[in-house]
C-alpha cells in the first residue's frame, strides 16, 4: 500500500524560498574560498622564504665550532714489562776463521807459493788431534790452546806454545813432558802422534843432514890444527923443564890442599885419639874409686876404724882430682898441637900456590915468546867458532813440527761451518771457518736501546713460525762483534762506522739447543726483557702525565660526566715507575685520589 509523501519544512508554518535564491548563496561562498586559500598560500611562500634568509649576524654564530669536549683514558690495573726487540738470523756460535801459520811439510815441503790443497777442509765436527785437511800430502792438525802456531818447534824451541803443544799431546795420551822446551821426550811423543794417524813426523831431509855434517867436518879440523900447533909449542926445549915444573907444582898443590881438609876434617889424630881414651878411663875409675870410699866412709860401724876410711875417701878425691887435671890438660894441649898442625898445612899450601902460579907465568911467558903464538890464538878462536856454530844448528835438528802443520782452536770439539779451499787451491789466506757447537744470534739495537741492556738479561727468540725459544742476552757492544776476516774489515772502514749509524751490536745465546739444528738460517725477532713491574699495578697513557711548574708529575683526572660544561679535571699528584708499551705506572701521592677506572685526560682543554 502506498503512502502519501511526508509534508516538507515549508508546510510547517514557514515561508517557502524566493525562486533562484540557492545558486547566489553558492557563488558567494566559493569567492569566499578562494580568497582563503589564496591568503595561506601567500603566507607559507612568506615562511618558506623567510627560514632560507639569514642575516651576517645569524651566518657567524651557525658557523662557531661546538664546545669542545675532553679525550679522555681509562685508568687500568696491569702488569708492565718493558722489552727492546732485535732482529737476527740463527747461527752456530764464536766463527772463527782458520788460516795456515806458514809451510806444511818444512824445509822438505816445499815454499809457501807452492803450498797446495791436496784434500780440503771438510764440514762436520772437529775433535782434538784430528786432520783438519792436507797440504801437499801432509797434515794439518786441529788442537786446543790459545796460543797461535806461529813458528817452526824444533829441538830447543821453548815457550808457551811448546809447553800448550806438550799439554795436547798429553790429553791425546802419548805422555809428553811439561817443560816447556821442545826436548827430546816431546819429539818421540810427536813421531807417536803422528805415526798414530798414519804420518810420519818431519825429519831432516839430506840437504839437512850434510850441512850438518859439514858443521861437524869443520869443528874437527879446528881442533885438529890447534891440537898440532900446542905440541909443536911444548916440543920447545925452553918450555919442556917448564911445563914439568908446573905439573909438579899442581900435584904439591893438590897434596896440600888435601892434607889441609883431612886435618880439617878431625879434632886428633889417632895416638892422641888413644892418650884421650886412657885419660877419660883413669877419670872413670878415679870417680868410682872415691865414690865407693864415701860410701864406705858413711857405712862404717862404731868399732871400724873410722880414721883409716876417711884417708882412703880424702885419697881418692885427690887422685879423682888429678885424673881430672890430667884430662884437661891434654885438651888443651891437644888442641894447641892441632892449631900448630893446621898452620904448618896452610903454610905448605900458600907455598904450593905461590909455586904454581911462579910456574904457570914462566910457562906461559915461555909459550908467548915462542913464535907458535899467534897461531896458537888464532886457532881457539877458530875452534870456539866453528863449535858455536854447530851448537847453534844442532839446536833445531832432528824431529820438529813446521808452523802450518797444527791449527790451535780456542775451544775444541768444534764444528767446521765452511771451507774456503777445494783440492788443487794454492793456499794463501783463510781456509775454513770454524764455530763452536753452541747457537748464537747477533744484531743490532740503537744506542738509547743499548743503554737498557745488560748481560745476562732473559730473552724470547720468536720465529716467523710463530716458536718461541727462550735465551740469554750474552754480549754488548763491541764483544758481541763477530770476527771479521781482511775483507770485511775492510768494507766496514769504507762505509758507516757505529758511531755513524747508531746501531750497537748485541749477541744472545739460546737457553737451550733443543730443536734449533733445523732452524740454523732462519731469522727470529727477539724480545730482551729490561724491566717489569713485581705484580699488578695501576697505569695510564705516557700522554697523560704532565709536568708541573714545580717539575713534580700529575696526571688531570675527568668528571664523571666528561662532556660541554661538565666542569674542570681535577690535578692528583703521582710517582711514576716502569714505562712499557706506551703506558706508565703511577703511584698516587694521596692513596684514593687515583683508581682503576678513572679516566685521565690525554688531550683537550681543561
Amino acid at each position: 500500500m502506498s503512502h502519501p509523501p511526508a509534508p516538507s519544512p515549508a508546510g510547517r508554518g514557514t515561508r517557502a524560498p524566493r525562486p533562484g535564491g540557492s545558486a547566489a548563496v553558492r557563488s558567494r561562498r566559493k569567492v569566499l574560498a578562494g580568497i582563503v586559500a589564496g591568503t595561506v598560500a601567500i603566507a607559507g611562500l612568506g615562511w618558506a622564504v623567510g627560514t632560507r634568509l639569514r642575516s651576517p649576524a645569524d651566518e657567524a654564530a651557525a658557523r662557531r665550532p661546538p664546545e669542545p669536549s675532553l679525550i679522555t683514558f681509562p685508568v687500568t690495573r696491569r702488569k708492565l714489562t718493558s722489552m727492546v726487540a732485535v732482529n737476527g738470523t740463527l747461527a752456530y756460535g764464536s766463527p772463527l776463521p782458520v788460516t795456515l801459520a806458514g809451510v806444511v811439510g818444512g824445509a822438505g815441503g816445499g815454499s809457501a807459493e807452492t803450498q797446495r790443497v791436496t784434500r780440503a777442509p771438510h764440514p762436520g765436527k772437529i775433535t782434538e788431534g784430528s786432520v783438519l785437511m792436507e797440504v801437499n800430502g801432509r797434515p794439518v792438525f786441529a788442537l786446543r790452546g790459545k796460543v797461535p802456531m806461529h813458528r817452526t818447534m824444533a829441538p830447543g824451541t821453548e815457550g808457551a806454545d811448546v809447553e800448550q803443544l806438550q799439554s795436547a799431546l798429553r790429553r791425546l795420551g802419548l805422555g809428553a813432558p811439561r817443560t816447556g822446551v821442545f826436548d827430546a821426550a816431546t819429539a818421540a811423543a810427536v813421531r807417536r802422534w803422528y805415526a798414530g794417524r798414519g804420518y810420519v813426523a818431519q825429519e831432516p831431509d839430506l840437504t839437512v843432514k850434510q850441512a850438518r855434517d859439514t858443521l861437524r867436518q869443520a869443528v874437527q879440523s879446528a881442533e885438529e890444527t890447534l891440537l898440532t900447533d900446542r905440541k909443536a909449542l911444548d916440543a920447545g926445549r925452553d918450555v919442556m923443564p917448564l911445563k914439568l915444573r908446573f905439573d909438579n907444582a899442581r900435584e904439591d898443590l893438590r897434596a896440600a890442599e888435601g892434607a889441609l881438609e883431612e886435618e880439617e876434617s878431625r879434632d886428633l889424630g889417632p895416638e892422641e885419639t888413644r892418650q884421650l881414651e886412657d885419660l877419660r878411663r883413669a877419670v872413670r875409675t878415679a870417680e868410682e874409686t872415691a865414690l865407693a870410699a864415701d860410701q864406705a866412709l858413711a857405712a862404717a860401724k862404731p868399732e871400724d876404724d873410722k880414721r883409716l876410711l876417711e884417708m882412703r875417701a880424702s885419697n881418692a878425691r885427690q887422685d879423682l882430682e888429678s885424673a881430672r887435671a890430667a884430662l884437661a890438660d891434654f885438651g888443651e894441649q891437644a888442641e894447641a898441637n892441632r892449631s900448630k898442625r893446621l898452620e904448618d898445612l896452610r903454610k905448605a899450601l900458600r907455598l904450593a900456590q905461590e909455586n904454581i902460579f911462579t910456574t904457570e907465568q914462566a910457562l906461559r911467558q915461555a909459550r908467548q915468546n915462542s913464535p907458535l903464538k899467534l897461531k896458537i890464538a888464532n886457532g881457539e878462536k877458530n875452534v870456539a867458532s866453528a863449535r858455536a856454530i854447530l851448537a847453534e844448528y844442532m839446536r833445531t835438528y832432528g824431529t820438529g813440527v813446521p808452523p802450518g802443520e797444527i791449527v790451535f782452536l780456542p775451544t775444541l770439539p768444534a764444528r767446521l761451518d765452511k771451507a774456503d779451499v777445494k783440492p788443487g787451491d794454492t793456499v794463501k789466506d783463510k781456509v775454513a771457518t770454524v764455530t763452536s757447537s753452541t747457537f748464537t744470534m747477533t744484531g743490532s739495537v740503537e744506542v738509547q736501546e743499548a743503554k737498557l741492556l745488560r748481560e745476562g738479561m732473559k730473552a724470547t727468540m720468536e720465529s716467523s713460525e710463530g716458536d718461541d725459544f727462550p735465551a740469554v742476552l750474552s754480549a754488548v757492544g763491541e764483544a758481541a762483534r763477530p770476527p771479521e776476516d781482511e775483507k770485511d774489515k775492510g768494507a766496514q772502514t769504507e762505509g758507516s762506522t757505529t758511531g755513524e749509524t747508531g746501531a750497537i751490536p748485541v749477541l744472545l745465546t739460546p737457553a737451550t739447543g733443543k730443536d734449533l739444528r733445523r732452524m740454523v738460517d732462519t731469522p727470529f725477532t727477539v724480545k730482551i726483557t729490561v724491566g717489569a713491574t713485581g705484580g699488578t699495578v695501576l697505569t695510564v697513557p705516557v700522554a697523560a702525565v704532565i709536568t708541573s711548574a714545580d717539575g713534580r708529575p700529575r696526571v688531570r683526572v675527568a668528571p664523571p660526566d666528561n662532556g660541554p660544561g661538565a666542569g674542570t679535571p681535577r690535578e692528583v699528584e703521582v710517582r711514576t715507575g716502569l714505562t712499557a708499551d706506551g703506558a706508565v705506572e703511577v703511584e698516587p701521592i694521596r692513596p684514593g685520589t687515583l683508581k682503576e677506572g678513572d679516566r685521565v685526560v690525554v688531550s683537550g682543554d681543561s
